[in-house]
């Protein structure tokens, strides 16, 4: 029997750009994929109407599930996969951004590349992206930086592909509710990637600036907030241990008389404040992360119900 597909494509007031990536998926995607094919349509509650009907599907349907409040990108791509989950025949489910910049194309690599690894999720990974120099210099710090503070690689974004074998694993991990290939990162769910470049957006203008980027990098950060919390922990101690160090050093200085006269007590002083300020912040990091253990987690499985205003079929 041949597989079936879903396409799962959040949105918000970007009508006009997913009217023009359907066409692009009618013409792009294999035959005997497209014609297999439901789209599944995530509408972030959005602020403008859709004042035109959709373009033509080559495929089965397309699927609208309206939220009832704007819940953001990342949230809006779990509650598409926990009703794929339970109410969709999907063997393989895609992730993709509604604004073109996923090429619909490389969903055939996609589906390839599982046929090697059916049991894997499969992220497409950014080759080469085409936003401004400003954008890809600060996303490139975004990476270092989670790479510092988790111990992880992230090279990939939404632009995925689930297997049927995963997805039902993949709605009970509560971390993709608040960043979604981060969540997939914490689960440990086997993964791999194929390499893409970056459409450029068909219609309208990105909403995504400075503070959405950073906003973007804390919430992947916060999923793994057990490791960074270990990792900053052990830099505290370090430096700690470094304070106490120059601390030992200076007394020394001021004990055989090698020290400039107020030298000694105004830089030994400074160094117990940074000892403190490092102590604090492990402390605070400690109660953090027993705070966090201790809160009943979000199954995106089970609640994702409670945001769903309405689902509408167009064929």
């Amino acid at each position: 029997m041949p597989e079936n597909f879903v396409i799962i494509i959040p949105q918000f007031n970007d009508w006009e750009a997913l009217n023009l990536l359907i066409q692009k998926i009618n013409a792009d995607l294999a035959p005997h994929i497209l014609a297999h094919t439901t789209l599944l349509i995530v509408d972030d509650c959005s602020s403008k109407p859709r004042l035109q009907p959709f373009a033509f599907f080559g495929g089965k349907e397309i699927k609208v599930i309206t939220l009832y409040r704007n819940l953001g990108h990342q949230k809006a791509i779990t509650i598409g996969l926990s009703y794929a989950a339970e109410q969709l025949d999907a063997d393989k489910v895609i992730v993709m951004d509604a604004d073109g910049e996923d090429a619909p194309v490389d969903i055939n690599r996609l589906v390839d590349k599982s046929l090697e690894k059916p049991d894997t999720i499969i992220f497409a990974e950014r080759n080469k992206r085409t936003e401004g120099f400003v954008f890809r210099f600060f996303y490139l710090i975004y990476k270092s930086v989670f790479k510092l503070l988790t111990g992880k690689v992230i090279t990939f974004g939404n632009f995925s592909l689930v297997p049927r074998s995963r997805l039902k694993n993949l709605v009970r991990v509560s971390e993709i509710w608040n960043n979604y290939p981060g969540g997939i990162i914490k689960s440990r769910l086997p993964y791999d990637a194929i390499l893409s470049n970056r459409a450029r957006r068909l219609a309208g203008e990105s909403k995504m600036n400075f503070v959405s980027l950073v906003l973007h990098g804390l919430s992947a950060i916060s999923v793994l907030v057990d490791t960074t919390a270990v990792r900053i922990l052990i830099l505290s101690i370090f430096m700690s241990g470094l304070a106490i160090t120059f601390i030992i050093i200076i007394l020394f200085l001021k004990i055989i008389g090698n020290a400039t006269p107020g030298w000694a007590s105004t830089l030994g002083s400074a160094l117990i404040i940074l000892m403190l300020q490092f102590f604090l912040i492990s402390l605070f990091l400690v109660f953090m992360v027993l705070q966090y253990r201790s809160q009943q987690n979000f199954i995106p499985a089970l609640h994702y119900r409670d945001f769903v205003e309405k689902v509408e079929t167009f064929s």
